[in-house]
C-alpha cells in the first residue's frame, strides 16, 4: 500500500486538524494509504500546541519521531544557518531512514529543508498560489496580487527543491478574485490604492484589509482538499513521481502540474469527498 511520511512542527491547531482529516480519508478507504511516520521539530514538553498534537499521533496511533530544531545546536543555527540546515536534517534523515516512505509531505513544518534531504525524500509542500504565480509568504502573494490587480489566484503542491518555493509544481486548483462577492471591495481598494499608495494600506490596514482578508479566506477554503485529493492522486497513481518527473499512470510525463479545481469545487460545493 502507498506509505505516507508527514513532517509537522506540530504549532496551531491547523496542523492538527490537517492530520486528522488525511487520517479520517485514509481510515474510511476515500485515500488508500497508511501513514509510516510523523515527524515533529519539536520534543515534549517544548510546546503546549505540539504537545497536543504528539497526543493526536497518539490517538490516531501513529509512530512519531521526533527533533528538536530550536534545541539542536542553537550556536551553529545562529552563526551558519546553511551548515546547521545541513547537519539537523541529516541527523533527521538518521531518524527515519529505516522508515521508507513513497511520499513525504510538509503539512505546517515551519523549517526550510536541506538540498541534502530533497534529494533523499520525494517531499510536497503546500504553496498559496498559481503555478507560476507570486512567490513568498501567503502574505506576500496576496499582497502581490492586489498590486497587480490580478483575476484570479489558485494554491499548488509543488515539489521540496533546495530552491525555496520553486520546486515544480504537482497539483493546483484555481479560483476567481473577481465577480459578485468581489467586485464592491475591489471598487473600494482601487480607490484607496489610488489615494494614498498600496504601502500605506500595508500598514495602516494589512491583513484586515477587507478584499485582502477575503481573498485569504477563499485559499484557505481550499487548502486542505487540495492536500487531501493530491494524496489520493498519489496513492491511485494517476500521477507518479519518476525521478522527479511527473508521470502519469501509464509513466508517460505530464505536460504540467494537475488540475484539482473540479474535485476541490465539488467537495466545497457539497461537502462530500
Amino acid at each position: 500500500m502507498f506509505s505516507l511520511g508527514w513532517f509537522s512542527t506540530g504549532r496551531d491547531k491547523a496542523a492538527r486538524d490537517l492530520l486528522r482529516v488525511v487520517w479520517e480519508r485514509i481510515k474510511e478507504g476515500f485515500i488508500p494509504a497508511h501513514i509510516t511516520y510523523v515527524f515533529l521539530s519539536r520534543e515534549p514538553g517544548e510546546s503546549p500546541e505540539s504537545d497536543k498534537f504528539l497526543y493526536l499521533c497518539n490517538e490516531l496511533n501513529i509512530p512519531v519521531l521526533y527533533l528538536s530544531a530550536k534545541k539542536f545546536a542553537p550556536e551553529l543555527r545562529i552563526k551558519e544557518r546553511e551548515i546547521w540546515r545541513r547537519k539537523y536534517h541529516q541527523a533527521v534523515y538518521e531518524l527515519l531512514k529505516d522508515k521508507p516512505s513513497d511520499l513525504v509531505v510538509l503539512a505546517g513544518y515551519m523549517w526550510v529543508v536541506s538540498a541534502d534531504l530533497c534529494e533523499k525524500l520525494p517531499m510536497i509542500n503546500l504553496h498559496p498560489a498559481l503555478p507560476g504565480g507570486p512567490q513568498g509568504t501567503w502574505q506576500e502573494v496576496i499582497w502581490q496580487l492586489l498590486e497587480q490587480e490580478a483575476d484570479e489566484t489558485g494554491v499548488m503542491m509543488h515539489l521540496v527543491t533546495p530552491e525555496l518555493d520553486r520546486g515544480p509544481a504537482v497539483t493546483f486548483c484555481r479560483f476567481p478574485i473577481r465577480g459578485k462577492k468581489f467586485d464592491p471591495l475591489w471598487e473600494k481598494f482601487l480607490q484607496k490604492k489610488n489615494q494614498k499608495g498600496l504601502q500605506a494600506i500595508i500598514q495602516e490596514e494589512g491583513e484586515n484589509e477587507p478584499l485582502f482578508a477575503l481573498i485569504r479566506e477563499e485559499g484557505v477554503k481550499r487548502e486542505l482538499p487540495l492536500i487531501v485529493y493530491t494524496i489520493k492522486a498519489f496513492a491511485e497513481k494517476n500521477i507518479k513521481l519518476k525521478e522527479k518527473t511527473l508521470c502519469d499512470a501509464f509513466g508517460n510525463p505530464l505536460s504540467g502540474p494537475y488540475d484539482l479545481t473540479a474535485s476541490i469545487e465539488n467537495y466545497l460545493k457539497t461537502g462530500e469527498w
